[in-house]
């Protein structure tokens, strides 16, 4: 990482070239903007005391019939949001929840098909599905594979059997480590496994072995990120004990050394890729600001729409009308969908052998406005150790960059950013105070 030289004067922004702006504020290239997929199944055996997701317990009658509502109203949901890839390939596809592995392997198979009819997959798409250890005991990981996911996401949290009994997990050690190893064994090539630090009385060798035990078992990539007390959650209503600040500290500087020394490589606040993988690159699209379309109860979606744009098909006839309308008006939106599944699924009439359901409901579609266009990207593209270019901040925005001149300066003489005309990048010091440089664009 380059260093800033305390002795030079800084090279502002307002020393690019007028060449180097944008005329035009509202102009964005949409084709150039990734677009990525994110897909929510909100059930999970056992809902975590620190768990502040969308997320719900199984109900006690579930049947077979459940998944089969819930994929029809997937695939429904995908169908209105077509004309919003604008003709572009979806390049990552995120499986959250929840737990996203209690979905029968039969609903992924037709979900996937559903998908790719849908939708044009870029020909090296990334698809990754958080699973939790505690329901992979008959885990078809082949099959998971032939569908076409690739990434597997293994929500370990810990190794230690006390932390996860505190943590709330259904599952324990034996069964975290007989997940990796199962993965790897039927040829997943990439696979993260979730790993949380700063746990209740928890010491730094109880830490740094959790990390030990998941690059011996075959993690490619590890987020480790410290617990944080959520509202309404269980910890936060009766929280617990934590380390004090200066051992949390102790515990974040000797995890991150034994992840180097282990030759796992920290691309942003809380992820690293090991020798043999690469950064996630669902995430990477989030935190450059990229687009992404979302489908599954209470998902979140943020797309950029360009009114004179080919779409590249003509409006789903599974979709209203007035969901298409918003298609009418350029600019950069984010959106939700309805938290609970049963209002997420609607309400299914059936007429013989036939049964129609309503198309999933956007709760939430609401245009980014300037202010919040300018914290938003920095937000995301500052968790990048690296950073991104400058040009990323017009391409993204449609801004002006003489539009954050002031603050970018201000940065750059207390040290916090890079000194770069090209690059957007926190410094060493930058990075260890986030908030105070994100401050400054609020």
């Amino acid at each position: 990482m380059s260093k800033m030289n305390a002795n030079s004067s800084p090279n502002t922004l307002s020393a690019l070239s007028l060449s180097e702006q944008r005329a035009d504020n509202s102009v964005i290239d949409v084709r150039s903007i990734p677009l990525s997929l994110y897909i929510h199944i909100p059930w999970c055996v056992k809902k975590c005391p620190y768990c502040d997701f969308n997320s719900h317990e199984l109900p006690i009658d579930s049947q077979l019939s459940m998944y089969d509502d819930y994929v029809d109203a997937l695939l429904l949901d995908a169908a209105m949001q077509r004309p919003l890839a604008q003709g572009r390939k979806i390049i990552s596809i995120f499986i959250g929840g929840g737990t996203p592995s209690l979905l029968p392997i039969a609903q992924y198979q037709r979900l996937f098909s559903g998908l790719r009819s849908c939708f044009e997959f870029a020909e090296d798409i990334e698809i990754t599905m958080e699973a939790n250890p505690g329901t992979l005991e008959h885990a078809p990981f082949a099959q998971y594979l032939e569908v076409g996911i690739n990434r597997l996401s293994i929500g370990v949290q810990s190794f230690d059997a006390d932390k996860l009994k505190v943590l709330g997990r259904i599952h324990d050690p034996v069964q975290a480590l007989s997940a990796i190893r199962a993965a790897k064994a039927a040829g997943f090539a990439r696979v993260n496994v979730d790993l949380m630090h700063g746990l209740p009385q928890q010491t730094m060798n109880e830490a740094l072995n959790d990390i030990q035990m998941a690059h011996d078992a075959g993690a490619t990539h590890i987020s480790w990120y410290q617990l944080t007390i959520e509202p309404n959650t269980v910890f936060y209503r009766s929280q617990p004990i934590l380390p004090d600040e200066d051992n949390l500290a102790n515990i974040e500087q000797a995890g991150q050394t034994l992840l180097q020394q282990l030759g796992y490589s920290n691309y942003e606040v809380s992820a690293w890729a090991g020798e043999s993988d690469k950064p996630c690159r669902h995430n990477i699209n989030y935190w450059q600001f990229g687009d992404y379309l979302a489908i599954g109860a209470g998902a979140h979606g943020k797309v950029t729409i360009d009114c004179h744009a080919d779409r590249g098909s003509a409006p789903s006839k599974e979709s209203d009308k007035s969901e298409n309308d918003l298609l009418a008006e350029s600019g950069i939106y984010r959106f939700s969908k309805s938290r609970l599944p049963k209002d997420y699924v609607g309400d299914i009439e059936t007429e013989t052998s036939k049964s129609t359901q309503n198309v999933p409901k956007m709760v939430g579609w609401q245009a980014i406005d300037t202010d919040e266009l300018v914290s938003e990207f920095m937000l995301n593209v500052l968790r990048l150790h690296g950073g991104v270019a400058w040009a990323l901040f017009e391409q993204r925005t449609g801004l002006k960059l003489e539009s954050v001149t002031t603050q970018v300066d201000k940065l750059i003489k207390q040290g916090l950013l890079i000194d770069s005309k090209t690059q957007l990048q926190p410094t060493l010091l930058g990075q260890r105070y986030l908030n105070q440089i994100l401050r400054a664009f609020l």
